[in-house]
């Protein structure tokens, strides 16, 4: 299997790896992670502009300007959020893996299969664990 170009063999995601492929996938994970923190910078950068620019052009304001601007930060602040999660994400995903759990359900301890870990390289849950614990919270 190829998890972000790098190759996982087997069903199982979390058993029976060699040193090589828990590296490749460390690499997969860290340059994620490194993603998501450049992109977070970035985005907190665009929302402390978009706070300057509000605090310096709000005089004169009807409720259209006002609603407007107030959507744009709720945008903002829901970016920083999923990258921030994102990120924690991934970090979670690194600390699993070097702890030998990586690749298996928190929910039922199962592996997770590895199509959803290909898709998704910071998986923690299989898909049946994630739509329970999803109907739970909603």
């Amino acid at each position: 299997m190829l998890v972000n170009q790098a190759v996982i063999t087997g069903k199982s995601a979390a058993k029976g790896r060699t040193p090589e492929e828990i590296d490749q996938i460390r690499a997969v994970l860290r340059s994620r992670f490194d993603d998501l923190s450049s992109e977070y910078e970035a985005a907190v950068v665009e929302n402390h502009k978009l706070r300057l620019v509000e605090i310096g052009d709000s005089a004169g304001d009807d409720q259209a300007d006002s609603g407007s601007k107030t959507a744009e930060r709720d945008a903002a602040t829901s970016l920083l959020r999923t990258l921030l999660d994102r990120r924690t994400q991934a970090e979670h995903a690194m600390a699993r893996l070097d702890d030998g759990s990586y690749g298996n359900c928190e929910g039922c301890h199962n592996p997770i299969p590895w199509e959803r870990l290909e898709i998704f390289p910071s998986a923690t849950t299989c898909v049946n664990c994630k739509q329970n614990r999803e109907r739970r919270a909603g």
